[in-house]
């Protein structure tokens, strides 16, 4: 391979082990501050220990996310040095404002875990707020560099020069709020359908009213509402992102939907794969007029086609793919969350099917898939673009060699990392039992949730 297949293989590679960490690292906080929050007013110890399991679980992912993501940056600047030129001049905002970022988060991250008993129930709240705060905001800030590839704004180039650089309005590009937004609750949705999945799975392991399978059904429910609820979010605000790429990226629209020639009332391709010589999506479930009402609020909205660009600047053809994997599990997450709803609080059962308990577990890892698909659409969907129409992922390519061993070695590294996670979870998790938290606090009055 060349050297521009091999470092966007390289970079890929790393994005796609990190993006799992990074993603965990926002969501769970979020998951303990509701749990707290519900502790607080409902006064369940319960929700207590839901906490602090979790926080347990997020200590261990947040050990390999700070490295990974550490070699993301490091890779950014050995791999695509000319993409790091303009960054360096026009878009260092985010990196800088980051690491404040994780300061506050790992600051309150430790109040919480060591003075939880010490500190007033507001106090614990606020801390962990500030918390998801934090790791919520190194997301954004991060993800913001992405959304200016895809909208650039702050500067132009002018004799091969970058000048008039603004590096606010750079940083409040036009698609910088819908991403955030995009980021902030697929994260959420990931985190509680991947805690769900543990839940659901603890509940197939341990007899049906036992202590340990009330305390797992009660962390199951808590997930499965939270999940479909910012599920439902993420999917309006995906309609929103829609047409943030039918007015700044039209061509990638038209490749996540296999359009090739422009029309008004075009439809929206369901499932399928993108055929190039027919020039039409097959087996597609085509759902009429629904794509030029997604792009822009109106069946009369002209959506451009494939054929109205040159091919060279196409977009990848399977990205139509991608999308369709990516919306298709957040649609069965919604639909999870709310069939979870009507089964407990409308027909009040209480008790899941066994066979919706192996669906609950299979939750966990279509969100994962989810995420996994939705960041490489949103990345390969730029192509040929490093930065769009201004400078090409094959200018900002180091011409420096060598990428194929690195790709090598950091493959290994990360193998071994994923292996070295989960052992250190489930050798955790099985010399500290749900049962162990919960006879511990039974004997106990001590409100410390991590002594």
């Amino acid at each position: 391979m060349d050297d521009l297949t091999l470092a966007r293989s390289l970079f890929g590679t790393t994005m796609a082990f990190h993006i799992i960490f990074a993603t965990l690292g926002v969501a769970i906080p979020m998951m303990v501050l509701v749990a707290e929050i519900l502790y607080q007013r409902t006064n369940n110890r319960e929700y207590v220990i839901m906490g602090k399991r979790w926080t347990r679980a997020f200590a261990v992912l947040l050990g390999i996310g700070i490295p990974t993501g550490t070699i993301a940056g490091v890779q950014l600047s050995l791999l695509w040095p000319g993409f790091m030129e303009v960054i360096g001049r026009v878009m260092a905002l985010p990196f800088q404002i980051e690491m404040y970022a994780f300061f506050v988060e790992a600051l309150f991250m430790s109040i919480y875990v060591y003075a939880a008993n010490r500190i007033a129930p507001w106090m614990r709240i606020a801390s962990l707020i500030l918390v998801a705060i934090g790791g919520l905001a190194s997301a954004v800030l991060i993800t913001n560099v992405h959304a200016f590839e895809g909208t650039p704004a702050g500067f132009r180039i002018s004799g091969g020069k970058i000048v008039d650089v603004d590096p606010w309005k750079a940083f409040f590009n036009p698609s910088f709020l819908v991403t955030a937004g995009h980021v902030a609750l697929s994260a959420y949705v990931t985190g509680a359908f991947t805690i769900a999945c543990v839940s659901a799975f603890k509940m197939l392991k341990n007899e049906y009213g036992s202590k340990v399978y009330k305390f797992h059904q009660r962390a199951l429910t808590l997930c499965l509402f939270t999940g479909g609820i910012f599920a439902l979010l993420t999917a309006l605000n995906g309609h929103e992102s829609a047409q943030k790429l039918h007015e700044y990226q039209p061509e990638k629209l038209a490749a996540a939907e296999g359009l090739f020639e422009t029309q008004t009332h075009a439809p929206l391709a369901i499932g399928g794969f993108t055929d190039r010589k027919t020039e039409e999506v097959k087996f597609a479930i085509e759902v009429p007029w629904a794509l030029s009402f997604l792009a822009g609020n109106s069946f009369d909205t002209e959506v451009k086609g494939l054929n109205d660009f040159p091919e060279e600047f196409w977009p990848p053809l399977f990205i139509h793919t991608l999308f369709n994997i990516m919306v298709g599990i957040g649609s069965l997450l919604i639909l999870i969350g709310l069939a979870a709803f009507i089964w407990t609080r409308i027909l009040k059962k209480d008790r899941f099917p066994k066979w919706s308990l192996w669906l609950f577990v299979l939750s966990g890892p279509l969100a994962i898939l989810g995420i996994e698909s939705g960041w490489i659409f949103a990345c390969t969907g730029r192509q040929p673009w490093t930065i769009y129409h201004i400078l090409t992922t094959a200018d900002s390519v180091t011409s420096s060699g060598n990428i194929g061993i690195l790709f090598v070695l950091f493959t290994g590294m990360y193998i071994f990392l994923s292996v070295v996670v989960v052992l250190v979870l489930l050798y955790y998790f099985k010399k500290n039992p749900a049962i162990k938290d919960l006879e511990k606090d039974d004997s106990s009055n001590d409100v410390s949730i991590y002594t």
